[in-house]
């Protein structure tokens, strides 16, 4: 007989962006990864890129206005906003069950990650690939490479497969 082995509370943390390719990786999660009537915890991840810093005037000796820089910075809430609520419903479409935490941080896409990584001591974590060749990721860097590198827990990688035109089948 087989003894009855009781659920971990896994606490998967799952890193969303703009791209097509973090939802897909999401939508892949709670099918193949988020145990169904278990104790695991989803944690979406949004990496706010930092907002750019610039001087009193631009390239054309134009000055930013603090109405413009204001402006910006609703932009950048407005995507973040966004991109999780996207993803809090695919949540609730495919694994309405599933306990989801939602957290958005500032700063590189790279080191975010892996600090949110060390410091929630997550189980897996799980990222789209953009699927850059060598020259891209060479000058725009990978963040899931840097991410497999750096962070303690396993790291999961789904490619989105070519010609899926939607993120989330």
């Amino acid at each position: 007989m087989a003894d009855h082995v009781e659920a971990k509370d896994r606490k998967i943390l799952v890193a969303v962006d703009e791209g097509e390719e973090s939802m897909y990786a999401l939508s892949w999660c709670l099918k193949n990864v988020v145990s169904q009537n278990s104790k695991d915890t989803l944690i979406l991840l949004y990496a706010k890129p930092p907002r750019a810093v610039y001087s009193a005037l631009d390239g054309t000796g134009y000055l930013f206005s603090a109405d413009i820089l204001a402006t910006m910075d609703k932009y950048s809430n407005d995507v973040a906003v966004c991109v999780v609520e996207k993803a809090k419903r695919l949540c609730r479409d495919k694994a309405d069950e599933v306990k989801v935490e939602v957290r958005a941080e500032c700063g590189d896409p790279r080191d975010v990650i892996c600090e949110v990584a060390e410091k929630i001591k997550a189980d897996v974590l799980v990222l789209g690939s953009h699927g850059y060749g060598l020259i891209k990721r060479a000058f725009l860097g990978s963040v899931s490479n840097h991410c497999a590198q750096h962070v303690k827990c396993p790291v999961l990688i789904v490619k989105k497969p070519k010609g899926s035109s939607s993120g989330t089948k």
